[in-house]
């Protein structure tokens, strides 16, 4: 019986340390392409949306590559993360955050990829001169991989 027992509990620990060091491991590659497309009555047409902010990504609890940007066009706001690269783990969420500990935040979801140039879209009505700090968060740690301060807007 006691064999037994040390068994259940070895498949125990065996399967929480793999859910929680597998994703280390992981590397989920993306290349979206920039929100270009405008719709009209005569078809597609193609333009550039104008730049409102730009950040490098800094190194908290991990390293870190590449730039955070808010693009808007036709007042669409998108979130772009430009040449990104990070290690992965578990539950990883991407907040724009009101402060750097992501105590008061809004949650864009979790990661689309941890190497690449991904689009994230922006909720209407999000304060960006209030959530200005990119953070890539892991929620079962509560802890902060990355950041990218956006408080300076370029205009």
């Amino acid at each position: 019986m006691k064999k037994i027992i040390i068994a259940i509990l070895c498949v125990i620990l065996l399967s929480v340390a793999y859910y929680l060091i597998s994703p280390l491991w992981r590397v989920v590659e993306l290349d979206e392409q920039l929100p270009l497309a405008i719709s009209t009555e005569q078809g597609s047409v193609s333009r550039q949306p104008e730049l409102k902010a730009s950040s490098l990504f800094e190194a908290r609890a991990h390293e870190v590559q590449g730039s955070a940007l808010i693009l808007e066009q036709s007042g669409e706001r998108t979130l772009r993360f430009e040449n990104f690269e990070t290690v992965n783990g578990p539950n990883l969420h991407i907040y724009l955050a009101a402060d750097e500990n992501a105590q008061d935040f809004v949650n864009l979801g979790p990661i689309k990829a941890t190497k690449g140039n991904v689009n994230y879209n922006l909720p209407s009505g999000v304060d960006l001169r209030k959530y200005n700090q990119v953070i890539v968060f892991c929620v079962p740690f509560k802890v902060v991989f990355s950041i990218a301060d956006l408080s300076s807007p370029i205009n």
